[in-house]
């Protein structure tokens, strides 16, 4: 079973919410565009995930990744994830150990994957760690708006540090004047899911030892993805 099985179905229309202006209810292409040009213009937007609201910039500009720092206040040595469109961009940023058929169950999916970093990526990005964590969210946008930018985005939930996750634009109404774009899918809590276990976030684990894994957060999919990890024989270290 696939991991974004699991989830709800994609919205398909997004609120664009821009300081200084009033709001208005855009479609994919139109908003992925609006998103284009803020994330090459080295600007920070907050986007749906298939978990919690994220704030993004562009892996590869050392510009956005300290804005998105900035914003959240979060500390510098504190790593944050990537988030990619598909499964072969993952061997183009990360030293991918384990088969390419474990990956396309694991992704796209509630799940971060921690690998051996590869040298394309900005230097800058986690400069204090040879790992990064990898995203592909089951979220049709998110992966829409990375395959538009031509690259990995930085991806980091939308709340302040230490603070809880959110799962409406709402919830992080303070930090809409230092973002330069909002992205609002409404509430991201699917039906049949709590809100509890929702704003858990991505399970994170790593994989950067070839032949087993280490869950590093439990998030929202622990079981899942434990169950799908045990069944490809891999090990818990």
């Amino acid at each position: 079973m696939h991991l974004q099985m699991t989830f709800g179905p994609v919205i398909d229309d997004f609120m664009y919410v821009a300081p200084g202006t009033s709001a208005q209810l855009i479609k994919y292409a139109v908003s992925v565009e609006k998103a284009k040009a803020v994330l090459n213009s080295e600007g920070v937007l907050a986007v749906p995930t298939d978990t919690v609201y994220g704030i993004a910039g562009l892996a590869q500009s050392s510009t956005a990744v300290r804005k998105l720092y900035a914003i959240k206040s979060r500390d510098p040595h504190k790593p944050v994830a990537i988030c990619v469109a598909n499964v072969k961009d993952v061997y183009k940023w990360a030293q991918v150990t384990i088969p390419r058929s474990l990956l396309e169950e694991l992704f796209p999916g509630p799940v971060t994957l921690i690998f051996n970093r590869s040298h394309l990526l900005n230097p800058e990005l986690n400069p204090d760690t040879s790992l990064v964590g990898v995203r592909i969210p089951a979220s049709v946008y998110i992966r829409m708006l990375c395959m538009a930018v031509g690259g990995p985005l930085a991806l980091t939930s939308a709340n302040v540090s230490s603070a809880g996750s959110t799962l409406c634009v709402e919830e992080f109404a303070d930090m809409w004047p230092q973002l330069d774009l909002v992205v609002d899918a409404g509430p991201l809590c699917p039906l049949g899911s709590s809100q509890e276990e929702q704003r858990k976030g991505s399970t994170v684990v790593d994989l950067s030892v070839e032949g087993c894994f280490k869950i590093l957060r439990a998030g929202c999919c622990l079981k899942v993805t434990k169950d799908v990890l045990l069944q490809n024989g891999l090990k818990q270290c």
